[in-house]
């Protein structure tokens, strides 16, 4: 039963507390509600446009759910593929875990991976990450069982060609193509080719190349692609070269970070176990060294892990949700290494814990008696500093509570209630989720409230233009209004409205009438709704039809 109260809250409590974030979200969710409306499951659209910056998968999962639910719960549907898929990753590991390392490992990782920051983060977000790493993660899985790794002493040996790994194996490769690109094939291609080298299997590792796993990958991947590089002449030109090759081997996409960028990534990404994690690394490559050894299951998660980092550490394209896919590999280790393994001491993982949980709360002294010096007064109410109290004070006591636990063996009954106590914490955390967003702003971390605020003050939403207004602001409110707000610059007009960040009526450039709507305290800085009316002169006879130019 805590298993499933952590596997429901983690990661499908609260889909919709919060409107789109970002600028990915509302392109991705439009696709996908396009695709519900209009029946074309081929031709990914946004805008009535060919869009092709990803494959469909996160489209199609969005677009039954649409169809499901209807336009009561945007969010929700948009956001319940990515949710399916950690939930189904999750178990996938679980099931590996339990059968290679025994039943504490798995009930270790059904703790440890659906609380991690990361997980949480990419499973409420309408983005190709986490399918894209979800369906990598089940595929993986399907590898260590073809590879012979899930044999053991007290599990039944596997067929010589275990029919059962193999075409799963090639249907959810071919589900990650479908996710997020040719990279699935890279990242497993390039984990199996260096266990290979490093364990000296490669009869083993050819066997992934078996037929039937070929056409189980074949008939998943390939009928999409075909399809629409038929329909759309110019598919293979954008989706293969610009935003494969181009987003991996130049920044042209202007997302260029150092390479050492993803480590910190990664110990963001397992918070509130970031300092279990550095713990089990260190103890893990001094046991390396002096041992010189490692089982062959390990050295699949480590070349795993370690493939994806340094791959898209490689790449001159960095974004955070790159890397997730090494972040399931990694959880397996950890948890393997403190439930069970003999060079990892169970004290060192109270003690990193328990620090952490100091760490935590002396950030949350922090916040309550320094926020004033960081950010803006915008997201200092005092029902934020309230919420963030209690959240550093939950990851406190979640982290000291798990270290505690380990000052005693396995099935003893402190073990027992402290992990209880540690997975209780982090749900009561996730519960916090729509108080947090209806008492401290948070709100407008997403334009959803400005699209409900300009339907009541512009009833022709044809008559609203956007003028230097935020990317992620602006691709939300076409969703919300079910239409693309043209540019001012592109398209003036002489009577309606104007909704704009940090500019003015004359910024603007208009002989016409322009007046400022809005002045108030609870929107962001610099956002205003600028009135715009006619003002024909015998100067400037119909003065505002394009935007006055500069003297």
């Amino acid at each position: 039963m805590l298993i499933l109260i952590t596997l429901y809250v983690c990661y499908f409590s609260h889909l919709g507390v919060i409107g789109f974030v970002g600028p990915d979200e509302p392109r991705y969710a439009w696709i996908a509600r396009d695709m519900a409306e209009t029946g074309d499951w081929v031709t990914p659209r946004l805008y009535g446009r060919p869009w092709f910056e990803k494959p469909p998968l996160l489209y199609w999962g969005g677009a039954m759910f649409f169809k499901l639910f209807g336009p009561s719960a945007p969010e929700v549907a948009a956001r319940l593929p990515s949710a399916i898929s950690a939930l189904l990753a999750t178990l996938a590991l679980a099931w590996l875990a339990w059968r290679t390392y025994g039943e504490e490992c798995a009930r270790w990782l059904l703790l440890l991976l659906p609380t991690s920051a990361g997980m949480i983060g990419f499973s409420h977000a309408a983005a190709t990450d986490m399918p894209f790493a979800g369906m990598l993660t089940i595929a993986m899985v399907c590898t260590a069982v073809v590879l012979g790794l899930t044999q053991s002493e007290n599990t039944p040996i596997l067929p010589r060609t275990p029919w059962l790994a193999l075409v799963p194996f090639g249907f959810f490769l071919g589900l990650a193509v479908l996710a997020k690109g040719p990279a699935a094939i890279i990242l497993c291609g390039g984990t199996v080719f260096f266990w290979a080298i490093f364990t000296k299997r490669w009869r083993d590792a050819f066997r992934l190349l078996h037929p039937a796993a070929i056409a189980a990958f074949c008939i998943t991947a390939l009928p999409w692609y075909i399809l629409c590089a038929r329909r759309n002449p110019d598919f293979f030109r954008i989706f293969i070269i610009e935003h494969n090759f181009k987003r991996y081997l130049t920044p042209e996409f202007q997302h260029v970070q150092p390479f050492w960028f993803y480590i910190p990534v990664l110990l963001v990404a397992f918070l509130p176990w970031s300092f279990l994690l550095l713990s089990v690394v260190v103890a893990g490559i001094r046991e390396l060294f002096h041992t010189r050894r490692i089982n062959r299951l390990a050295c699949l998660l480590l070349c795993w892990a370690l493939f994806c980092l340094v791959f898209f550490s490689i790449s001159k394209s960095k974004l955070p949700g790159y890397v997730l896919p090494a972040v399931p590999a990694i959880a397996v280790l950890i948890a393997h290494a403190i439930s069970g393994s003999e060079w990892f001491s169970r004290k060192l993982a109270g003690y990193s814990l328990i620090g952490s949980a100091v760490i935590y709360f002396a950030a949350t002294m922090f916040f309550r008696f320094g926020s004033r010096l960081v950010g803006p007064r915008l997201y200092s109410s005092w029902e934020l500093v309230l919420i963030s109290f209690v959240i550093f004070g939950l990851y406190s006591l979640a982290t000291f509570l798990g270290g505690f636990s380990f000052s005693f063996g396995p099935d003893s009954r402190a073990n027992f209630w402290s992990r209880i106590a540690s997975s209780l914490a982090m749900v009561l955390l996730m519960q916090l989720g729509p108080f947090a967003s209806t008492h401290t702003q948070m709100d407008v971390l997403s334009s959803k409230w400005l699209a409900t605020m300009l339907k009541s003050r512009v009833l022709d939403v044809g008559k609203l233009r956007a003028f230097r207004l935020r990317r992620d602001y602006y691709y939300a409110l076409n969703f919300y209004l079910h239409g693309e707000i043209p540019d001012w610059g592109s398209a003036p007009i002489r009577d309606g409205y104007v909704v704009s960040y940090s500019a003015s009526c004359s910024s603007l450039k208009s002989y016409d009438n322009c007046t400022n709507l809005w002045n108030r305290s609870d929107t962001p800085r610099g956002l205003m709704l600028l009135r715009i009316t006619p003002n024909d002169s015998l100067e400037h006879p119909g003065g505002g039809r394009q935007p006055r130019q500069e003297e």
